[in-house]
């Protein structure tokens, strides 16, 4: 299960959420996540909820979350002002598992994992 942590306090550049652990290779959710970069928030999770990807449905979650702590830490923010600051995929660590191959032979078989984090923040115009 992958560990969600909100920070409700604004940060200096936004408000934001970081999703950790996720079983995805970073090399993979990457160009997802280059999908809805500085996008409204909105119609970012309008893009995600439409893209088969397995890391679109990774990112929507985070996604989520940013846009719910910014309006739980600001009530007076409006949520069709918010957009998508910042979003990054940092690569985690890796699981190690044998994979057995011909001869009695094995091989190492990595399974990567990702760490996503999305800073949403308020257009400046209103």
């Amino acid at each position: 299960m992958a560990r969600t942590k909100n920070a409700n306090k604004p940060a200096k550049t936004g408000y934001s959420a970081v999703t950790k652990f996720l079983i995805a290779s970073p090399t993979k959710v990457r160009p997802v996540a280059n999908v809805i970069k500085r996008k409204s928030a909105s119609e970012a999770l309008a893009i995600l909820e439409n893209m088969t990807q397995k890391g679109a449905r990774l990112i929507d979650g985070t996604l989520k979350s940013a846009v719910a702590n910014a309006l739980q830490a600001n009530t007076k923010l409006d949520e069709d002002m918010l957009y998508v600051k910042e979003i990054r995929i940092d690569e985690g660590p890796r699981l190690k598992r044998v994979w057995f191959r011909g001869r009695g032979r094995a091989d190492q078989l990595l399974k990567r994992m990702c760490h996503i984090t999305v800073v949403v923040d308020e257009k400046a115009g209103k």
